[in-house]
């Protein structure tokens, strides 16, 4: 089965569970007047949206390259890894404001009914993160769901504790605390797929990737006396893309061997596979306008 399919049939189980545990979280919340566990609900529907993003990019960017998008649809899964980043702040500033409306005046809390529906999406959260587990370093895509069910699952075991220690304490503030923690670790969680997401889009250099070290490794080999016009980029989190101009050595040249060279180092090396490059006597970008320097 192709890896696309796979990567959808797992986000369809876990959409269908997350759903489930949603519904339960927030009437759970509702009747049990926990903030803490209206704010893991709140973070299990930024789940649901984002595993729903994730299922429609991992469907649209398998598609095939069209004479309009000759690279495909690759760079959609950087796209909804980018919204499912940015929903997660959005549920993280909502459950911030509800916290600050309830400092000063903290509800009353049915600890039984807040204990057992935590249990329950612990336990709905830990099964997806098993489902998704394998696949989660596939794409940025597959690990912005991924992270979205981790650090719900880790909200779960804070609603869980505060629960306990609210029944033995009887600190109910502890609710509205447990609530901005939740909140700030999921800024946490998104911060690093927006960085990431951003970077793509802007065509910056893979960070797994030195471009200083990747422009000794092709100017050190048999037949290139140097090169320029470097460009490493990349389309999406799993292809990485070269372009770069070769001045061959005096003599005769045999340019797909060089290209051949160039293209084994680079797979070898840094894991490039798609390379545009072009060959050269003398620098003619010394003076070509045309020409990226």
């Amino acid at each position: 089965m192709h890896e696309h399919e796979i990567n959808c049939k797992k986000i369809g189980w876990t959409i269908g569970l997350n759903v489930v545990i949603t519904v339960a979280e927030y009437l759970g919340g509702i009747f049990s007047g926990s903030l803490a566990l209206l704010s893991d609900a709140g973070h299990n529907l930024s789940d649901v949206i984002s595993l729903i993003l994730s299922y429609i990019g991992e469907k649209i960017s398998d598609r095939k390259p069209t004479e309009k998008h000759s690279f495909g649809f690759k760079r959609v899964e950087i796209f909804t890894a980018l919204i499912n980043a940015l929903s997660l702040w959005a549920i993280g500033i909502i459950i911030i404001f509800g916290a600050i409306k309830r400092i000063n005046s903290p509800e009353s809390i049915s600890l039984g009914l807040m204990l057992i529906i935590a249990f329950i999406g612990l336990l709905g959260n830990v099964f997806s993160i098993m489902v998704l587990n394998k696949s989660k370093d596939n794409n940025l895509n597959m690990k912005a769901a991924y992270l979205h069910l981790f650090y719900d699952a880790i909200s779960s075991v804070a609603v869980i504790m505060t629960a306990v220690i609210i029944y033995f304490s009887h600190w109910i503030i502890l609710d509205v605390v447990v609530s901005i923690f939740i909140a700030v670790m999921i800024f946490w969680s998104g911060f690093g797929i927006i960085k990431q997401a951003i970077h793509i889009f802007m065509q910056g250099v893979p960070e797994h990737i030195d471009l200083e070290e990747c422009y000794k490794t092709i100017s050190n080999l048999p037949g290139v006396k140097s090169a320029h016009s470097i460009h490493i980029w990349s389309i999406n989190s799993a292809e990485t893309f070269l372009s770069c101009h070769i001045c061959a050595e005096n003599g005769e040249i045999n340019t797909d061997e060089i290209i051949q060279r160039i293209n084994t180092a680079l797979d070898e090396n840094f894991g490039i596979t798609h390379t545009t490059i072009q060959i050269e006597k003398n620098n003619i970008c010394a003076t070509g306008k045309l020409c990226s320097k």
